[in-house]
């Protein structure tokens, strides 16, 4: 346990030197919510008790667990691999597990303060409705949360070099940050947009996060399919992960 703990803070204190991966967590979706919030307000739309911003939230949660996990992870691990830290991790005497449950544990507590930062502020400068079950929505976070983490240590571990994660990680990131509704809400789609956005992994985090925070229950939908994507992402990383 010690261990553990030692090598999280290292890498907490590795994280919070790299600028892009602080901005993409920390900043990103704050200033989504800023920026949207003035723009659209918060007032309840239609016969919904919620507006606009509280809609939103979930999504901005959404973004910070797609940022960290499908560029920041693949991108340190990759790195690791080309300096050659990966391989002297593994001729330690310590459990080779530990180092991804260091980086996993960095990204989960990343994205909880993250979401602490852009819940406080909707709450102060809109008026953000709190979930009908905080608990169920730190579920369905740290759910969704895990179930991209799989991917990353996939990407991480198989990607020959930092440059090849980096571009992977964008190319499967952007889009998705454009057509899950993390950044925009899907109610504004066409049809035929929406239904495209269901092939996206995201979208479903933004979907079993915000179904909770509503109160309307837990999706069984996006239950599954993150629970497919932990089991495939986690099956594939344990098989395919290299060291060197």
């Amino acid at each position: 346990m010690r261990a553990l703990w030692t090598m999280t803070w290292t890498e907490a204190k590795l994280f919070m030197r790299e600028p892009a991966a602080v901005f993409f967590t920390l900043a990103f979706p704050l200033l989504l919510l800023l920026v949207f919030g003035m723009i659209f307000g918060n007032a309840p739309l239609g016969d919904s008790a919620f507006g606009s911003v509280d809609r939103s939230v979930p999504g901005y949660i959404a973004i910070m667990i797609g940022a960290l996990s499908l560029i920041g992870v693949p991108i340190t691990l990759a790195t690791y691999r080309e300096k050659g830290v990966l391989r002297r991790f593994r001729v330690t005497p310590m459990p080779t597990g530990l180092v991804l449950a260091a980086h996993g544990l960095v990204a989960l507590v990343m994205v909880l303060i993250g979401t602490g930062l852009v819940v406080g502020t909707g709450v102060v400068l809109f008026d953000l409705r709190l979930p009908a079950s905080p608990v169920g929505v730190l579920a369905a976070t740290v759910l969704g949360c895990v179930s991209f983490l799989a991917v990353g240590f996939l990407l991480g571990g198989t990607l020959p070099t930092a440059r090849t994660a980096q571009a992977v990680g964008m190319a499967l990131f952007f889009p998705m940050l454009f057509l899950s509704g993390a950044a925009l809400p899907r109610l504004l789609f066409p049809d035929l947009l929406r239904q495209i956005s269901l092939f996206f992994p995201l979208t479903h985090v933004v979907t079993l996060i915000q179904n909770v925070w509503m109160g309307t229950g837990w999706n069984m939908v996006a239950l599954g399919v993150l629970a497919a994507l932990l089991l495939t992402s986690a099956t594939g990383a344990i098989a395919l992960f290299r060291w060197t």
